[in-house]
């Protein structure tokens, strides 16, 4: 088990900062300066059979952004032999993998790592939204500290936060408007006693949010609690694209409904109406990992420099006009359509096992 394990990632020279809500989240189309991962799938969370399959995955994952982008993968001491050997000669890559020595509990960056933001003068900061495991489900003594690991390893400044969040939980539109589920974010096991005034105000000073469209969720039924990332993505401003399940037996049949019904009747921050599109989620998945986390859907694509990385299943119909309306939403990128099958069956998609870090640069302030 974990407990036993030596050190994780260490963490010195940490530089913490109280923020005067001059911060904002870049766009993840915005430049990056890279991507972060982590190459890891241990016994303690992974089956047997999947552990080997999950790592392939990531490789995937990690060699389709290596063509547009540089990669930082973070890998515990006794998987390193074996990520060299998946990915090979790393000077082959269009752009740099990097492995770092670091232990962690999961693969799941986008929920464990930090969250990027710049001020107006283009310095990077990397917020630290206290991971708690998803309100305790899981273990994550290593995964805590992953956060403030990268951030430094980023030579980015920690800035701390007042409650409970993870990166999957939120999605921004660059502009100042976010979704986020109830579930998720207004849940006991994340931040008891904290209000959804209290959440906006928060994201506010850390993000530079000013506007919250919130999505019910649902509790209970995956161990995000529902994050919004599975629901629904900006692909721009004005425009969300959101997942429709239709296995009836589904817990998300009538969450996905009501999802887009309220995003139909949402406005951005300057009160202009969404522009919503629906992407059905595929009939036919991969069983051989196991079906009952599995997370079968389109949204949970990731945007890097040039490219739309997402994945394709065993639904050739449906993942064929998922392509198309990715191709649409963003018809300057390249569309990379991979299968992570192994990932899936354990509740998440690229997106989750990807965090961006944006490329520092300046803005113009009104």
């Amino acid at each position: 088990m974990a407990g036993g394990f030596a050190v994780g990632c260490k963490t010195n020279q940490l530089r913490h900062l109280a923020v005067d809500g001059s911060l904002f989240m870049p766009d993840e189309g915005a430049p990056h300066a890279r991507t972060w991962m982590a190459f890891v799938a241990n016994e303690y969370i992974w089956t047997r059979k999947q552990i080997p399959a999950v790592k392939r995955d990531l490789v995937r994952i990690a060699t389709a952004i290596a063509k547009y982008e540089p990669v930082s993968m973070l890998v515990s001491p006794e998987d390193m032999a074996e990520a060299q050997k998946l990915l090979g000669d790393l000077t082959r890559y269009q752009y740099p993998i990097e492995l770092i020595e670091c232990r962690t509990d999961d693969l799941w960056v986008r929920d464990t790592g930090p969250t990027f933001v710049l001020d107006s003068e283009g310095k990077k900061y990397g917020v630290n939204f206290n991971f708690n495991g998803w309100g305790g489900k899981q273990e994550h003594s290593f995964d805590a500290r992953v956060a403030d690991f990268i951030t430094n390893q980023a030579n980015a400044t920690i800035i701390p936060s007042n409650i409970v969040l993870e990166g999957g939980s939120f999605e921004i539109d660059g502009h100042g408007t976010a979704i986020l589920t109830k579930s998720a974010v207004l849940n006991d096991n994340r931040n008891p006693n904290v209000s959804q005034t209290e959440v906006e105000k928060e994201l506010e000073r850390l993000l530079g949010i000013q506007k919250v469209i919130w999505l019910d969720g649902i509790k209970g039924k995956d161990i995000t609690d529902g994050h919004v990332d599975f629901y629904a993505r900006f692909s721009q401003k004005e425009k969300v694209l959101v997942s429709r399940d239709n296995y009836q037996q589904s817990h998300d049949y009538n969450v996905t409904r009501k999802n887009i019904e309220v995003l139909q009747e949402a406005t951005d921050i300057d009160d202009n109406p969404l522009d919503v599109t629906v992407i059905d989620a595929p009939d036919v998945i991969n069983e051989n990992f196991g079906v009952r986390d599995f997370a079968a859907g389109y949204i949970g694509y990731y945007l890097c420099n040039g490219a739309v990385i997402m994945q394709k299943f065993w639904d050739e119909v449906a993942d064929q006009n998922a392509k198309e309306i990715i191709a649409q939403a963003f018809p300057d990128r390249v569309i990379e359509q991979i299968a992570i099958d192994a990932i899936a069956s354990g509740g998440g998609s690229i997106h989750c096992a990807t965090q961006q870090e944006p490329l520092a640069q300046k803005t113009e302030t009104t």
